[in-house]
């Protein structure tokens, strides 16, 4: 690569992610962690944790793009924020659909596995039902086809619902450290970030967030197991972004996976290990989004980016851009 690392943006912008990230995190764990924060409005789950999580960890990234470009004074010509949705739709409709697709794939790989823990019955939809609504008619196969009608609704729906939080994370780590990476190209780029983006996660995944506190190899395998599935998801939405030359689609495919990643807990009883599953954050759970990213990082040309066609080369050698 002819590019050199922007080495000071690179360094100032992970100590604002990180600070900011972790100092939430810190006062999570003073006031009873994850598990046992102070609930902020009665009668409601809302909960300083959930609170602080959903705002300021998760919107540290973006903060941090934000106060890196004012204090650097590198201007807000920022091209990932385009659309691009004429040239790049399919980018789009992948992102959209296909982590719900791995994720549903991931669950049944989990429960052919382990079919032990396969709840035929769906006691815990049953339950919940009867207790909110319990006029509804769950005899013959009305369960399942409510399961699917949410399934699909929630694949449907979940990437425009979900999509103002995982901006957040989006605007910093694909639209601003990934391009910042890629002059060690576009394998080492995104092994990096993806190691960068899961040691981020580690004060509230050390505090019970995705794995809980007693799994099999607690404190240190679940943090361990986040960076693995932050390396192959990190390389899925680094392609999208990459490949459509927008951020949007990485916001989307990201919003997807959050929308419908809890699915697996309806169809199981009892204490999987969740490093495994049945959530795609535990190894089999994920194996779908694994494949996926094994595929685009040994395909080739899989992260390099896109050249421009001759005519837009020209176009652009043309014009006179400023940089700081």
């Amino acid at each position: 690569m002819n590019e050199r690392l922007d080495t000071k943006r690179i360094y100032l912008y992970l100590l604002f992610a990180f600070g900011i990230a972790w100092a939430a995190a810190l006062v999570i764990f003073l006031t009873g962690g994850i598990q046992h924060s102070p609930v902020l409005i009665s009668g409601t789950p809302i909960t300083l944790a959930f609170l602080l999580t959903a705002t300021v960890i998760m919107w540290s990234p973006a903060l941090a793009h934000i106060l890196t470009r004012i204090i650097t004074h590198e201007g807000w010509q920022i091209e990932q924020l385009q659309p691009k949705f004429k040239q790049t739709w399919l980018y789009w409709l992948t992102a959209w659909f296909l982590p719900g697709i791995l994720t549903l794939g991931g669950l049944a790989v989990f429960l052919l596995i382990f079919a032990g823990y396969f709840d035929s019955s769906l006691s815990t939809v049953r339950t919940l039902i009867e207790t909110n609504a319990p006029e509804i008619d769950l005899s013959g196969n009305m369960l399942w086809l409510i399961i699917a009608a949410q399934t699909i609704q929630a694949m449907i729906m979940a990437p425009l619902v979900n999509s103002f939080a995982t901006f957040g994370e989006e605007f910093g780590w694909r639209a601003y450290l990934q391009p910042k990476l890629m002059p060690l190209g576009g394998q080492r780029a995104m092994l990096l970030l993806g190691l960068i983006w899961g040691v981020w996660h580690w004060p509230i995944i050390l505090m019970g967030h995705n794995y809980g506190l007693d799994y099999p190899g607690a404190p240190v395998l679940g943090p361990l197991a986040m960076v693995w599935f932050t390396l192959v998801l990190g390389i899925f939405l680094g392609w999208l972004t990459l490949k459509s030359g927008s951020v949007w689609p990485a916001v989307i495919g990201h919003a997807a996976i959050n929308g419908i990643a809890g699915l697996g807990t309806l169809f199981v009883h009892g204490e999987p290990n969740p490093l495994l599953g049945p959530l795609p954050s535990g190894l089999i759970g994920g194996i779908g989004f694994t494949l996926v990213a094994l595929l685009i990082f040994f395909s080739p040309k899989g992260l390099s980016k896109p050249q421009l066609p001759r005519k837009i080369k020209k176009q652009a050698a043309t014009k006179t851009v400023t940089t700081n």
